[in-house]
């Protein structure tokens, strides 16, 4: 039998084979993981739908396959049954002449759409589709309301939304020579820089091409304006030297951003838009009532931002450990796509590396986002006297179709007190 790569998912149907599990000739057992996939920026393992014997392997490391696609053959072992969820076993004849399934085509223009279409017409003020639909288009920065459903009612479906995109490809295409002007996308010049010296080339891996696109569309999408300060952390940093033999006889690794996650929550529940997300299609703000921080790992493959799970019904010790958890499974690669989704408000803490101020990219549908700095010893006036302090700079990066200026300075004021107010009842275990 030919086992495939089944459904990965909503909003998932293809994916880069990052790593070959089994070898021709093994025998394997349903259940077990033949391939490694990577999907976004989430590397999973794909199990075999039955058990046999390796054939052959019709994949290799670097392919990009989709949902369908030929991952390896399979021979039935004796006395076993090899239930299958995957194709029936070609006779021999029709084995031997097996090809890898042909990837999915592209999807097709609306045959009956007309070129003269316009693709910024409204024509229906109250779209109807699914919420998986629905989310879809607004990561894709799609308005519902422009899409002709064709299901009863006008239901909008997926192959509405694909037929919609294709027309926006093809009027790209058509409308590009037309374009001139400083507005113009500048042409790419093909370079040989090795005219001019030694080079050496390395492929954009898939993560780096996701990593990529999302932060060209935040970009694109977002007009994003950045809120400095500084924040003194002296006592801060006094309390966690003080308590962080304690914390790890429990097991907990206890860091500054311990600290921060615990500020942050407590002021977004004073903030309540910094965590909430824009609903373009519906015209929504839409609010959430949970508090779930992303944390952008820095990994050798690229940047990854898992999120840690109700951080405001957490204490120290149980944050400490969740932060070791989530920074652990990023680096080794072992965060599923759920593992990055659902996050209301990101964290980018680049003080362990260095530097100071920077303006950190809004991770989209998300509308605000924090980064840090390295903490340093600087003169400051207090009660008219000057003292060193451990100073940390922070930069709030916010979406300005949702936060205006006056509330990003109250949130930055308030993250920065609650920086500045721990008290050692509230580190003690």
């Amino acid at each position: 039998m030919d086992v495939k790569l089944p459904n990965l998912g909503e909003g998932a149907d293809s994916g880069t084979v990052v790593g070959l599990l089994v070898k021709p000739g093994a025998q394997i057992k349903k259940g077990q993981s033949i391939i490694e996939l990577e999907t976004g920026k989430a590397v999973a393992p794909i199990p075999s739908p039955a058990a046999g014997i390796v054939a052959s392997i019709r994949v290799k490391e670097g392919d990009k396959i989709s949902v369908g696609s030929v991952i390896l053959s399979l021979d039935e072992v004796t006395g076993v049954t090899a239930t299958a969820t995957a194709v029936a076993a070609p006779a021999p004849a029709e084995r031997k002449a097996a090809k890898p399934a042909p990837r999915p085509a592209q999807p097709a223009l609306e045959a009956d759409a007309p070129a003269d279409v316009s693709v910024d017409e409204i024509v229906n003020e109250n779209p109807v589709a699914s919420p998986s639909l629905r989310r879809t288009a607004r990561e894709l920065g799609l308005d519902l309301r422009r899409i002709q459903g064709r299901e009863s009612g006008g239901r909008i479906v997926w192959e509405d939304v694909r037929d919609y995109v294709a027309r926006l490809q093809r009027l790209a295409v058509e409308q590009a020579p037309a374009k001139s002007g400083p507005s113009a996308a500048a042409p790419v010049e093909k370079l040989d820089f090795s005219q001019w010296g030694s080079i050496y080339k390395r492929p954009v891996t898939p993560l780096r091409k996701v990593i990529a696109q999302r932060m060209t569309e935040s970009r694109q999408f977002i007009p994003e304006v950045t809120q400095f300060d500084e924040a003194d952390v002296t006592v801060l940093n006094e309390l966690r030297k003080k308590y962080a033999p304690a914390y790890e006889a429990r097991g907990a690794r206890l860091t500054l951003t311990s600290f921060v996650l615990k500020a942050v929550a407590a002021t977004l529940k004073k903030h309540a838009v910094f965590s909430a997300s824009l609903d373009e299609a519906a015209g929504e703000i839409v609010f959430k009532e949970y508090c779930h921080l992303g944390l952008a790992v820095d990994t050798e493959a690229g940047l990854l931002v898992p999120v840690i799970r109700d951080a405001d019904k957490k204490d120290l010790v149980q944050l400490s450990k969740d932060i070791a958890e989530v920074a652990a499974k990023a680096r080794d690669r072992k965060l599923g796509l759920e593992d990055m989704r659902g996050g209301s408000f990101t964290i980018s803490n680049q003080g362990g590396i260095g530097g100071a101020h920077f303006t950190p990219i809004i991770n989209r549908p998300e509308v605000a986002i924090l980064g840090l700095g390295r903490s340093a010893l600087k003169p400051v006036v207090r009660e008219g006297k000057i003292e060193v302090r451990l100073m940390m700079p922070i930069a709030v990066a916010y979406d300005h179709r949702v936060i205006d200026g006056g509330a990003a300075a109250r949130f930055t004021v308030d993250l920065v007190s609650a920086f500045q107010s721990f008290a050692e009842q509230d580190v003690k275990i």
